[in-house]
Parts: structure tokens; C-alpha cells; sequence
């Protein structure tokens, strides 16, 4: 007995059935509410960052992006379409990953465009790979927004519908924002 499963009575064949349909259950499930979603998508086979351009060209009000890596240019595109489109766009990225010349040159591509950009003042890592659209939408998992993120690394994205679980991320992401000794912002000279 397994987990509360007799295998002599279910059958081998069965439980296999049964666990590929958790692993690899279709890319949006159910959850406890109707109105509340889960996409998974894996790197590189789903190719992650087309749903998170997706999602930034789908903005109504806001944006806010918390992530590690930020260099792939049609997310750094699709986020400074979405700041003159009016959407509030902000970014909270690491201090650290701002020595790559690819991080640099994105992030201040959106500081030019007006993006506000804070870096963590911290000892840690802003190690978050987090997006929270309009109070309904957010996205996180292992995904930097980065070619190597999309293309060729094994990557997670989870994007969930869901408007108490964006809440949550949402406050987490302003809590951090407003946080004046842990993220300050970011221009090019520092």
C-alpha cells in the first residue's frame, strides 16, 4: 500500500495512467473556483516568453515585473509598448546581474523609455521571477526573461488567474517597491 493506494487492486497499469495524467495534464487546469486558472508552460518546448509578452501586450493598468534576468529584447519591447500604451509599468531586478552588459543595456533601455527600475540594496538576491498584471493575472516559476530562459535552459512558468492569489503577489511586489533601504532606484551610473 502506497499513499493510501492498494497496487495489487488498482493495477500497475492504472496508477501509470493515473500519474501521467498529474505530470502531464493539459497546460491549463481547474482550480478550486471557476473563474481561476493555472497554465503551465516548460523551457524550451513551450517557449515561456511568448505568454509573458503575451501578457504584457494584454496589460489594461499595470505591470509589475519582479525578475532576476531581464535581457531578452522582445520582453524589454513589449514592456516599453506597454509604458507608452499609459500602462504603470515598474521593474524590481537584482544589483548584481546589472554587471552583465545584456542586463544593463535592457534595463536601461526601459529606464529610458521611463520605466522605473529599482535594484536591491541588500545583501541577497532579488531572486524573484514574478509578473502581476491588473489585479487578475500572475506570472512566476524558475523563468528568467532571457533567450537562454526561453530557448535552451529547463524552465517553469506558472501563469494563474486567480484575483485573491494576484493580490497577494501584487502587495508582495509594492511591499518591496516601497521599501526604501532594501530597493533604490536604478539609473545607469551606479
Amino acid at each position: 500500500m502506497t499513499a493510501g493506494v492498494n497496487l495489487s487492486r488498482f493495477g500497475s497499469r492504472m496508477l501509470f495512467l493515473w500519474l501521467n495524467l498529474l505530470v502531464l495534464a493539459p497546460a491549463t487546469l481547474p482550480v478550486s473556483s471557476s473563474a481561476t486558472t493555472i497554465e503551465v508552460w516548460y523551457a524550451p518546448e513551450d517557449a515561456p516568453l511568448d505568454r509573458v509578452v503575451a501578457l504584457y501586450n494584454r496589460a489594461h493598468r499595470y505591470l509589475y515585473v519582479s525578475v532576476y534576468g531581464l535581457s531578452n529584447p522582445r520582453a524589454v519591447e513589449a514592456l516599453v509598448a506597454a509604458k507608452r500604451r499609459g500602462i504603470d509599468v515598474r521593474v524590481l531586478t537584482d544589483r548584481e546581474r546589472m554587471d552583465d552588459p545584456k542586463q544593463r543595456a535592457a534595463v536601461n533601455t526601459l529606464r529610458l523609455a521611463g520605466i522605473p527600475i529599482k535594484v536591491n540594496q541588500h545583501d541577497g538576491l532579488m531572486h524573484l521571477k514574478q509578473v502581476v498584471m491588473d489585479d487578475e493575472v500572475n506570472a512566476s516559476g524558475s523563468m528568467n526573461h532571457t533567450t537562454s530562459g526561453n530557448r535552451y535552459n529547463d524552465e517553469r512558468l506558472d501563469v494563474i488567474t486567480d484575483r485573491v492569489i494576484t493580490a497577494k503577489a501584487r502587495d508582495k511586489f509594492l511591499a518591496m517597491w516601497n521599501d526604501h533601504e532594501r530597493y533604490q532606484p536604478w539609473s545607469e551610473g551606479r
